[in-house]
């Protein structure tokens, strides 16, 4: 025990990030927790949780090659208080829980559960992001860092509905062989949420779409569905053909493209039925033979806390020309899609024409405009459209699909041969990765950028547990991305070499391209068969030297092996240098020790002769033993009438007439990406108010063998919008090599609008997993930004539920409200005119209703339409909300006695960056939500704040108050609701908060009051005029009494005597 002890004490000293950043880039990812919320967690399995409407329970054990070997670790990491920690996170927001140290039994996992309110207390349908979890051993040291996702099932849109007849497997295998092509289309902010789409043949009809909720890493967990019926009810039964041809799953729609049109759901927020209907689009002039030629392009964004400024768009285009009496062969909408308007602009008489067929068209929100596309090529736009660098030329092999990964910038094309390539969002490079050899097959990126190779009957996905998010397990080992020609080598220093690709002079014109660098080459290395390896920097193409159409400037990482005297026994003698035509040079060799064999053989055509200081030659063919032709690297630089002893000029192997003997494969990571950030998310979304700015820290570390690190910013930075905030960038190299850069962003006026912030390394390998940072900047209010009262008295919520809190007094600070409460008005205490009830329940009698103005008042909101308060689901939030919306449920409120005097309104702006006092300058207005009046506020008059009262009060038609030492006093009984706003101008956010305060032990209110003084004072003077009056008759009232009493007196004793015996 005690060695296993040590050795779990050793490991972790290894493995340890103690860094608090988030580092990324710093190899493969290993699953050292395998953990489930639904079952028992499964080993080797990525981890997939699910947020549902109970807490969320998570079962996790520590994988180990055995289950004794995981009970131990377990038992010794609890021992030493070490228990996984779970972070959840997605663009703004990450919370830390914690798993229970304690274990049960001989438990080998761990546990813990989450309370949904913990994590989100919305239950709404509604696009929200997928979540992504980040366990580790313990927080904070970033021990077996393993990551997953968590899915909120209950508010994602596509997941409440059924999109049609549920499939049987046996159903969907009778499919397979009339499958000719597959689609996919996923949700834009839980990409594990995605469908997949039969594209059939004319044998058979029908649609049919597969829905995974668990990004297609089981075939099982699919839900086919038929949508056949509904596509027929919607275009009538006698068409044929049927056949999905596209799919688009934006944030609140699902738009279909059939071979019989167009068609796109309802809102899939809002479930009325079980079953999700369909209308269809109507194009005029356009049938199925365009319609199966059609393509849907969408601009993927996540519309989680979605602003006004903030839509989606859709764009169908047709391979085929417009005629004269259509608008266009291209059409888009924004949703909900119901209008479609042509791509191209009308083009007025006499102006000049573009194409009419348009091949791609994406609408860019953050520059308001389209980008077109009418070429085969690969080019880059880093501006929005305004401009494009070429990035790839794929010649015969066209490019027909592309698919990417949000998270980690990964973009995959995929040609007509079944090569994939791969690049980076913004990196001006890109790799072949594979082939896939499946005739019927397409791509998809799942929310972690695992890449997954769906067929009609099984998934792959495209990386072990151990490799995250690589692709390696759908094409297995790099590619080799070399070609098949001879390089000739030439030293420029001792770390830096020029290779030069051999064109043979009768080479066919339509295969030169063939024996050429090209632009897959940039930034990848140069392996020799023997040892020894370059790092390319630079692609040139050039017409001369002869032989010689292209070369790249490479630094050396791992010195190349040169050839032996026993590999090439020309090395053995001397070597002369004549010229023998414009481009071509004869070698000839000098014996310089007899007796000793040294000739040139078959064997060296396609070696390179490296003189150093002088041109290189490769040798082209074998004149004889001692003659050889060649072609010089840099005809200026050949040394003429000179001898070169043995051991003076060497000889390289770059040939490909026996075998190729070099290889370029993909530089490794060279980076890694250090995100300095209070977030842990890499796509971060931050909100900038009015006036504010937020400020971006990240490092980039070079991580590199022998590759020279530039004095150049190591990381590119664009704003997509550049005119909505003022953005500033300082980077700076460190003693280590490692460039920090800073950027700052600050509002910069009014208009509000999204921006995304691409810190791109340009010089990385897009072998990293992390190239390229994308944070979205909003100028706009954050959704968690918010205004709140700070109560004089803190009361717990124990307190509130059992509806008692005294003072030292003993005076109960909290007062349960009657049922079906309304607060007095104006008119009186008895004659009630708002229309808010207050704990409201429609089974029981109103109070307060016996006037004709207050039976005319009053509404049910939450309890509307309902006959018991059971009916109306008030939750706890509810119960205790101080806003009016909610006033049906509440029901208890804070008690106050009579008078309340100077008591404090403060007020908080809480958000993502704390929480701040609300002071100047923000002015708000304060409203009593029930139009009561007796109460006044007190505040202090800054000059600044007079002037801006002078000018806002005309405007708001309010009265303005400054919120620092902001007083209220009340006169008046009962309840008083209130509603601060803040005044527009400050923020964009619409700042408004509510408190209630009920005053108890109130006098009696007037004219009660008075009305008995009054009534006192009428009797004590009646009296007084009585009495005056009775001296003044000389009246004596008591004298009377007394004679009236004695003679009563006397009657009832003869009354009493007079009565008979029995």
């Amino acid at each position: 025990m005690e060695l296993l002890l040590l050795c779990v004490i050793i490991f972790l000293l290894n493995v340890s990030d103690f860094s608090s950043a988030i580092t990324y880039n710093k190899g493969d990812m290993e699953q050292s927790f395998a953990c489930a919320s639904q079952g028992f967690p499964q080993k080797n399995e990525i981890i997939k949780l699910y947020l549902s409407s109970d807490d969320l329970k998570i079962q996790c054990f520590f994988q180990s090659e055995s289950v004794f070997t995981a009970k131990e670790f377990l038992s010794i990491f609890t021992s030493g208080g070490l228990a996984p920690s779970l972070g959840i996170i997605n663009s703004t927001y990450s919370g830390i829980f914690h798993f229970n140290l304690t274990l049960f039994s001989d438990r080998v996992y761990w546990l813990i559960n989450i309370p949904r309110e913990h994590i989100t207390k919305n239950t709404d349908v509604a696009a929200v992001e997928e979540w992504l979890v980040r366990i580790t051993l313990q927080h904070g040291l970033n021990i077996y860092t393993t990551e997953g996702t968590l899915l909120d099932s209950v508010r994602e849109p596509i997941l409440q509905w059924h999109l049609g007849s549920v499939m049987t497997k046996n159903d969907v295998r009778k499919l397979y062989p009339h499958v000719v092509d597959l689609t996919v289309t996923k949700c834009p902010c839980a990409n594990d949420v995605a469908l997949l789409g039969f594209i059939l043949n004319a044998t058979l009809d029908g649609v049919y779409i597969g829905l995974s909720f668990s990004g297609f890493w089981n075939y099982d967990n699919t839900t086919w569905y038929n949508l056949t019926d509904m596509i027929y009810s919607q275009v009538g039964e006698e068409h044929t053909e049927l056949s999905v041809v596209d799919m688009v799953l934006t944030n609140h729609f699902l738009v279909i493209l059939t071979s019989l049109g167009l068609f796109i759901s309802g809102d899939l927020r809002y479930p009325s039925s079980s079953v999700l209907t369909f209308s269809r689009a109507d194009f005029c002039g356009f049938e199925r033979v365009d319609y199966v030629k059609g393509k849907l392009w969408y601009n993927e964004r996540c519309f989680a806390n979605r602003e006004h400024f903030e839509v989606d768009y859709v764009t169908i285009t047709f391979e085929r020309n417009r005629t004269l009496s259509e608008a266009s062969s291209c059409f888009y909408s924004k949703e909900p899609f119901l209008e479609w308007l042509p791509c191209l602009p009308h083009i007025s008489k006499g102006a000049k024409t573009i194409p009419s067929t348009v091949i791609t068209f994406l609408v860019d929100q953050e520059h308001s405009s389209g980008i077109y596309l009418f070429q085969n090529q690969v080019w880059l736009s880093i501006d929005g459209g305004n401009t494009f660098d070429f990035l790839a030329d794929f010649h015969d092999d066209i490019i027909k699909n592309t698919y990417h990964s949000f998270y980690t910038s990964d973009i995959a094309f995929v040609s007509q041969s079944g090569n994939v390539y791969l690049t980076k969002a913004g990196l001006e490079q890109y790799s072949k990765i594979g082939s896939i050899s499946d005739k019927i097959f397409t791509l998809y990126y799942d929310h972690m950028g695992f890449i997954h190779k769906l067929t009609p009957d099984r998934f792959e996905a495209g990386g072990s547990l151990a490799a995250f998010g690589n692709f390696r397990g759908i094409f297995g080992q790099a590619p080799d991305m070399g070609f098949e020609t001879a390089l000739a080598p030439q030293h420029i220093t001792l770390n830096e070499m020029i290779f030069y690709a051999y064109v043979p002079a009768n080479e066919p014109k339509d295969s030169i391209h063939t024996k050429q660098f090209n632009n897959i080459h940039f930034g990848k290395e140069i392996h020799s068969r023997k040892t020894g390896t370059a790092y390319i920097r630079e692609i040139l193409q050039h017409n001369r030297p002869e032989g010689f159409l292209s070369s790249v400037i490479a630094e050396v990482i791992d010195p190349f092996g040169i050839e032996e005297a026993s590999e090439s026994s020309c090395l053995s003698s001397s070597l002369s240098i004549n010229q023998t035509g414009h481009f071509s040079y004869k070698l000839t060799l000098q014996l310089q020790t007899p007796g000793i064999i040294s000739s040139f053989q078959d064997s060296d055509i396609e070696k390179t002769v490296v003189i150093p200081g002088y041109s290189s030659f490769l040798i082209t063919s074998i004149l004889d033993d001692k003659n050889a032709l060649a072609i010089a690297t840099m005809p200026e630089r050949v040394p003429t009438n000179r001898i070169f002893p043995k051991d003076s000029w060497f000889l390289y192997n770059f040939g490909q007439k026996n075998g190729r003997t070099w290889k370029i494969h993909s530089k490794p990571c060279n980076y890694w990406f250090q995100q300095h950030d209070d977030s842990l998310s890499l796509n971060v979304l931050k909100y900038i108010d009015l006036g504010k700015s937020h400020t971006f820290k990240v490092k980039l570390i070079p991580h590199t063998k022998g590759i020279q690190i530039l004095e150049a910013p190591l990381l590119t930075v664009i704003v997509g919008s550049p005119t909505l905030l003022e953005v500033k960038a300082e980077g700076a190299f460190d003693d280590t090599d490692s460039y920090t850069l800073e950027i700052s962003a600050a509002s910069k006026g009014l208009r509000q609008g999204s921006t995304s912030l691409a810190l791109i390394a340009r010089g990385a390998s897009t072998e990293c997993f992390v190239t390229t940072m994308v944070p979205i900047l909003k100028s706009s209010c954050s959704y968690l930004k918010s205004m709140h009262h700070v109560p004089s008295t803190s009361i717990t919520l124990e307190h509130w539920i059992s509806g008692i809190h005294k003072d030292k007094q003993g005076f109960n600070q909290i007062k349960t409200l009657p049922v079906n409460y309304r607060p007095p008005s104006n008119m009186g205490i008895a004659i009630p005119l708002t229309d808010n009830f207050y704990h409201a329940d429609p089974s029981k009698p109103i109070p307060r209703n016996l006037f004709p103005k207050s039976k005319k008042s009053g509404k049910f909101k939450q309890c509307a339409n309902v006959s018991t308060r059971e009916e109306c689901n008030c939750t706890q939030d509810q119960k205790l909300s101080h806003a009016v919306a909610f006033s049906d449920c509440r029901e208890k409120v804070p008690r106050f006695k009579f008078p309340v005097t100077q008591y404090p309104i403060s007020l908080e702006i809480h958000s993502e960056d704390g929480r701040i006092p609300l002071e100047s300058p923000y002015l708000v207005t304060v409203t009593e939500v029930n139009e009561r009046r007796n109460w006044k506020l007190k505040h202090t008059v800054p000059e600044t704040v007079s002037k801006l009262k002078f000018y806002l009060e005309p405007i708001l038609h309010a009265q303005v108050y400054n919120p620092s030492g902001l007083n209220l006093s009340i006169k008046g009984s009962e309840l008083f609701h209130f509603r601060v706003s803040v005044v527009p101008g400050v923020t964009f956010c619409n700042l408004v908060e509510e408190f209630q305060i009920y005053v108890d032990e109130a006098p009696l209110p007037f004219p009660g009051h008075t009305l008995i003084a009054v009534a006192a004072a009428v009797m004590l003077g009646g009296l007084i005029f009585i009495t005056f009056m009775f001296q003044l008759r000389n009246i004596h009232p008591w004298n009377v009494f007394r004679r009236l009493f004695r003679r009563n007196k006397v009657n009832f004793s003869n009354f009493n005597a007079n009565q008979p015996t029995h």
